[in-house]
């Protein structure tokens, strides 16, 4: 499978380090930024989350080269100007993709299928591994949800199959992101406009309106909300839901490990812990338990790690 990359970001360079270390049936065939090479470079090679990269990295001749192995980069900020003849997926990491005439831009440059990684209204669908995949048919234009999203989906899409999801309230405990000032700055939402590493910040999820979208059953059923937390990295999801039939955290534990993009934890664990882990989210086995009708369960998730996995993933299944 052949995929090229656009936005070299935080989602962009972890799926460029776990196509390195992978599967060699992934090839990476282009890169796009519009950041300068010898950055672009510096940043791969350099990482405050996962920690250097152990080799030798270098940006010359208009190519990333990583260990011997050169990755062409352009720096376009048109991507309809580059040509991406033969290139099976385009991943849009740039997280502009948000209209038809941008996110189409890929198919533009010649390539067969753009997969967005984040929620964009201009997707033909939004697809999340383990709830909805049977969705995506022949569309061409996919968004990957939101890390969010693709560690409640399957989560519920499970609970509701087992035992009957009534209601459902989630909360996500999310480490900061670029969306954040680091001192206090004008932003849309006066709480967001808070100092990200300095306060704990109540705030929104895409997650709350994605559910309905990517499981329209348990619509009206599922309600969710954030807190910004001074975190870099690792992030958790606290469901509370209502089921129509008992369940136990033996029978949710039996259940959510048959399916991949669940994992399953027994140790007392700390977010740190949890870090580079590529299940969509780990369930916290301590944390999980059940009064009468109502379940509490909490799980782990790497918002970067976990989801380039998903995007690595969801390519696969595109390029079928």
């Amino acid at each position: 499978m052949k995929i090229a990359i656009n936005g070299f970001g935080r989602i962009g360079r972890t799926i460029l380090r776990q196509v390195l270390a992978g599967p060699t049936d992934v090839e990476v065939v282009a890169i796009n930024d519009i950041a300068p090479l010898d950055l672009c470079s510096y940043l791969f090679a350099y990482d405050s989350t996962f920690g250097p990269w152990q080799g030798r990295v270098e940006g010359r001749n208009g190519a990333l080269h990583v260990d011997g192995r050169a990755f062409p980069m352009s720096h376009e900020a048109d991507l309809a100007r580059i040509d991406l003849s033969g290139v099976d997926v385009l991943m849009d990491c740039t997280g502009i993709a948000r209209s038809s005439d941008v996110a189409g831009r890929g198919l533009a440059a010649g390539a067969r299928r753009v997969l967005i990684s984040g929620p964009s209204p201009a997707a033909e669908v939004t697809v999340v591994l383990g709830a909805n995949e049977d969705r995506i048919r022949d569309a061409r234009i996919v968004s990957n949800a939101s890390c969010t999203t693709n560690a409640l989906a399957p989560l519920l899409k499970l609970l509701d199959e087992i035992a009957g999801v009534e209601t459902a309230h989630m909360t996500t405990i999310h480490c900061y992101t670029n969306s954040q000032p680091l001192v206090d700055a004008p932003r849309g939402d006066f709480a967001r406009s808070r100092a990200a590493a300095l306060s704990m910040v109540p705030t929104t999820s895409s997650a709350n309106s994605l559910i309905e979208d990517v499981l329209p059953q348990l619509a009206g059923r599922v309600s969710g909300a954030a807190v910004r937390v001074p975190a870099a990295s690792v992030s958790a999801v606290d469901l509370v839901a209502r089921t129509a039939s008992p369940v136990t955290p033996d029978t949710l534990r039996a259940a959510a490990e048959g399916m991949d993009v669940l994992g399953w934890t027994d140790l007392p664990l700390v977010s740190s812990d949890l870090r580079a882990r590529p299940e969509s989210l780990v369930i916290a086995g301590p944390e999980t338990r059940v009064t009468g009708e109502q379940i509490r369960i909490f799980g782990w998730y790497d918002n970067e790690w976990g989801f380039s996995a998903r995007m690595l993933d969801m390519a696969r299944l595109m390029a079928k």
